[in-house]
């Protein structure tokens, strides 16, 4: 379980707070996602989780014990984070990036055992990485790198998964793919937490939704709770419409045309 307690961060030299007081929890068994519109907040909830940027207020707590106080080492093997951006350095094969994701489970000098890697494969296959094992990830397309970076995660073998924007890049289907994999893996006993743009994907997957607005939580609930007309004209500053989903009657939005003015 990741939880966040009424968590503020302010960057230097700015005004105004990233995230002001804001607390959400993402359980186990279930898939929340935060969303919001750019400048929301959404991404300095990921860092402030992984240490790369400071509380000003709050706390951020894994499994009820706070990530301040966590080992860094001992942390990757509770929760595994897919940031935004992220360059390669080295120009490793896709399989050996992947084969990090083990990294925090072994000791000083260990090598990988058998089982990192069966996770490692077992990693590649879930999220359609397999064929690209042996490419050099400075070759891989956007979507191809994305693909190999949740590969990475989903290695790592943690009880949470946070990923920020992680469809980033991806065509349809395997945009697809990576919220049935997260829908699967919350299933299966994880606790994901997923930072995404896709408002209706989101609908249809998520369990919870926290819906943020200039760093405060403007909304949070199921998706029929959240995915409100009136609420999300006044976030994103759009005219839309909600209606339903007909495969499977989740709310879907709908942004309308601006009207023509003279």
């Amino acid at each position: 379980m990741i939880e966040f307690r009424e968590v503020s961060v302010r960057y230097p030299h700015r005004d105004v707070e990233a995230l002001s007081a804001v607390s959400l929890t993402a359980l186990r068994g279930a898939l929340t996602a935060v969303v919001g519109p750019n400048g929301s907040g959404k991404s300095t909830l990921v860092r402030a989780l992984v240490g790369r940027v400071p509380l000003a207020t709050g706390t951020i707590l894994v499994d009820g014990k706070p990530v301040a106080h966590a080992h860094r080492r001992a942390l990757a093997t509770r929760v595994a984070v897919v940031v935004q951006r992220e360059e390669p350095v080295f120009p490793l094969q896709a399989r050996e990036y992947v084969a990090l994701g083990r990294y925090p489970h072994l000791g000083l000098f260990r090598a990988p055992s058998g089982l990192d890697r069966a996770a490692v494969d077992e990693a590649m296959a879930r999220t359609a990485a397999a064929h690209l094992a042996d490419r050099s990830i400075s070759e891989l397309s956007g979507g191809e790198w994305q693909r190999v970076r949740l590969a990475r995660a989903v290695a790592q073998g943690a009880d949470s998964i946070v990923l920020d924007e992680p469809t980033t890049f991806l065509d349809i289907a395997h945009e697809m793919g990576v919220f049935e994999l997260m829908s699967r893996l919350a299933r299966e006993g994880h606790a994901v937490l997923l930072v995404s743009h896709q408002l209706n994907l989101v609908a249809r997957f998520a369990d919870r939704i926290v819906l943020l607005h200039r760093g405060r939580v403007a909304a949070h609930g199921t998706p029929a709770e959240v995915m409100q007309g009136a609420v999300l004209e006044n976030v994103y500053e759009w005219p839309l419409v909600i209606t339903r989903d007909p495969a499977i009657g989740a709310p879907a939005l709908v942004p309308l045309r601006s009207p023509a003015r003279d």
